[in-house]
């Protein structure tokens, strides 16, 4: 059985930005999509997991959303729907597995109050990284079914 992947996250009006917790993840299937994120992968010599759905809708084409694998973690910047740019209460919807799986990324948080203040994330390290799987531009991952 695959251990669970620790998450961290923090949003904007507009977007998520939430990080998989891994060192050196290896043989990693990702699928993004507008209501869910699906995750396997290696680090060391155990099998992770994540399989969460989204509080609300986001947009998940290679256009809209990114992800780096990197070498301490994995790392994605996700646009909420247009008609939804308020503050979510919580990035997943069942609140029981967010309480136990997903903590703040207080390194990226912002209060809803002074996001005029601090800007968006800063996602110029995941500039030509491409998209999602199967999108282009990420070598070495090929399509997902």
């Amino acid at each position: 059985m695959a251990n669970t992947a620790p998450i961290k996250w923090a949003q904007r009006s507009d977007s998520l930005y939430f990080t998989i917790a891994l060192p050196d993840v290896t043989d990693e299937k990702i699928d993004l999509s507008d209501t869910h994120l699906n995750f396997t992968g290696k680090s060391g010599d155990k099998d992770y997991e994540v399989h969460i759905e989204f509080y609300k809708n986001v947009k998940s084409s290679a256009e809209e959303s990114k992800y780096k694998v990197a070498p301490r973690s994995i790392q994605f910047y996700v646009l909420k729907e247009k008609d939804d740019e308020d503050f979510w209460p919580r990035l997943l919807k069942d609140k029981l597995k967010e309480k136990n799986q997903v903590k703040i990324d207080w390194d990226r948080y912002v209060d809803e109050d002074e996001e005029e203040d601090e800007g968006g994330f800063d996602v110029s390290g995941m500039e030509g990284m491409g998209g999602m799987p199967g999108m282009g531009g990420m070598p070495g991952m090929g399509g997902m079914p």
